[in-house]
């Protein structure tokens, strides 16, 4: 006779008892997600994508950018985008010490740079979690196929973009082009 698989439920409390061994420990639903800590590839293409946003976005206003940043729904939703881009609107009273990643229930983008070590988790797991709990828009810059792929609310799939990437961010007149090639120059 077959014994059925208990498979442990977490929530966001939880995440405290974990190891800090660099990998990194997200959450959807209470069922642990765990990534291995990321190669310099993906930390190359990061900081390409996080100094375009902030370039674009200004030091803070009408948005910031937080590389990583946290979505939490408690008790058992924490994830991990590599960039995460919160109106400044979302921080009511403005950022504060103590304002924690639960208070936050406003995003504009989360990006997730896909290596081979997150790419099934980024694309299957977190792009329609992030869509569902909120999110605006998701980017996920995927390391092998070296390419941006860009998913909305309501529409069916990822929208591939090999060339230009242009994203028009609320409250700002022009939208910002990221020309795609670039972000994975010297990146084999």
């Amino acid at each position: 006779m077959a014994m059925p698989i208990t498979v442990p439920r977490y929530t966001i409390q939880d995440l405290d008892s974990l190891p800090d061994d660099g990998c990194r420990y997200e959450l959807l639903n209470g069922e642990l997600l765990v990534t291995p800590a990321p190669l310099p590839a993906h930390q190359l293409v990061l900081s390409r994508l996080t100094s375009v946003l902030v370039s674009y976005l200004g030091p803070s206003e009408p948005a910031h950018v937080f590389s990583p940043g946290s979505v939490e729904v408690e008790p058992d939703v924490h994830l991990e985008p590599d960039i995460l881009v919160v109106p400044t609107s979302a921080l009511t009273g403005g950022l504060r010490q103590s304002t924690r990643w639960t208070a936050i229930r406003s995003w504009w983008l989360a990006v997730e740079v896909s290596g081979p070590g997150s790419r099934v988790y980024d694309r299957d797991h977190k792009t329609p979690a992030y869509l569902a709990i909120g999110v605006r828009q998701v980017w996920r810059a995927d390391l092998r196929e070296r390419c941006v792929f860009v998913s909305r609310p309501g529409e069916r799939g990822e929208i591939q973009c090999d060339d230009r990437l242009v994203w028009h961010a609320p409250e700002r007149a022009e939208p910002l082009v990221v020309e795609v090639p670039a972000l994975f120059d010297g990146v084999r």
